[in-house]
């Protein structure tokens, strides 16, 4: 049975200008990746590395009824704001995006307790990353125009040790450059208002993922993931995010992960194929018998940007999940039409 080792927390996965690779519990109280020392092997001035690195923050929350997923990226050359939500019982879809060159947000280096927020014309969202307090809250805005109604949103993420673990990883891609990432699934509060409609998150009822990521991604970056969370046959919440990406030693580290009843079950490397094109079935499966999924988009979302220098599609479809996962205890978690999520990105910045 495919393992690998969760160590205890610490304050940085950066020692003395050089990253350590690997999975922690927890979050870091922070990472600012411009402490790596000569990431390129040259002695590149700081606002130079700074440029490189690429940093966003998701959040996928479902419940019976709706589900949202909300991106907030930070790549340098552009910041972008991706809202998503759908309404399965009436089909309805609430697509926004929100892009703005050069200057913008910052995300922060740490999660304890940190915030941030943008104000445009039409749109508000404000994260405030408070694992302090055990929570982490998203409030969104979206102004109605001629093609949507207006949407508000007000999320809490329970993140209490008692009721959640938390899974935080440091990647290699090349000699000292790297990858971090910071995963939870946690019950989530709150309240949705949709075209006037007021919708009231429970948290008996309502999971969410939460993500937060950095690195020196390669130029042409490439990266499928595939997340879904609900509650299984027993009545457990359970979740598993899966990634295949251009990271090395991927069997010895990566940042692929069940969680079940509240506990951190760490799942090997996988291959995710599409025979017949992404609009098609995904097949998710590793080599230690421990994941075998297929994913069947029924809903097509797609985000591209080709200016000059830059070119970037972001493919998000909706759909189900079905198969099997298997827990580092060998028990199997039958998966029966869960209605989540594919991300596909190729990005070249």
């Amino acid at each position: 049975m495919y393992t690998r080792e969760f160590q205890e927390s610490r304050p940085s996965p950066i020692d003395k200008g050089v990253p350590l690779f690997g999975a922690w519990t927890g979050a870091f109280q922070g990472v600012d990746l411009l402490d790596i020392q000569k990431p390129y092997g040259f002695p590149f001035p700081r606002w130079v590395r700074d440029l490189r690195i690429k940093e966003w923050e998701t959040f996928i929350i479902q419940d019976e009824r709706f589900l949202m997923e909300a991106l907030f990226s930070n790549l340098k050359v552009y910041r972008m704001a991706q809202v998503l939500l759908y309404d399965k019982t009436s089909g309805k879809k609430l697509q926004f995006i929100k892009t703005i060159p050069f200057s913008g947000w910052q995300l922060p280096k740490g999660l304890a307790n940190a915030a941030v927020d943008s104000h445009s014309w039409g749109f508000f969202f404000r994260i405030h990353d408070w694992l302090d307090a055990d929570t982490i809250k998203l409030d969104l805005n979206i102004e109605a125009s001629s093609k949507r109604p207006s949407f508000t949103a007000h999320a809490e993420f329970d993140v209490s040790a008692q009721k959640t673990s938390a899974m935080s990883v440091c990647l290699p891609f090349s000699g000292r450059r790297c990858m971090y990432a910071f995963k939870t699934l946690a019950a989530v509060r709150g309240d949705l208002v949709f075209g006037g409609e007021h919708h009231f998150l429970d948290p008996g009822k309502t999971s969410g993922i939460f993500a937060d990521f950095k690195g020196f991604f390669p130029y042409r970056m490439q990266a499928n993931w595939c997340n879904g969370f609900g509650l299984d046959e027993k009545g457990r919440r359970f979740g598993f995010s899966l990634a295949e990406n251009q990271t090395r030693e991927a069997y010895k580290n990566n940042e692929n992960v069940l969680w079940l009843d509240d506990g951190l079950n760490p799942l090997p490397p996988v291959k995710i194929t599409m025979p017949e094109g992404i609009g098609s079935d995904w097949i998710i499966q590793d080599m230690e018998g421990m994941v075998d999924l297929v994913f069947s988009p029924k809903e097509a979302v797609r985000n591209s940007r080709n200016l000059l220098f830059i070119n970037s599609e972001y493919i998000t479809p909706l759909g189900y999940y079905n198969g099997v996962l298997v827990s580092s205890g060998g028990e199997e978690i039958q998966v029966k039409n869960l209605w989540s999520t594919g991300e596909q990105l190729y990005l070249r910045i």
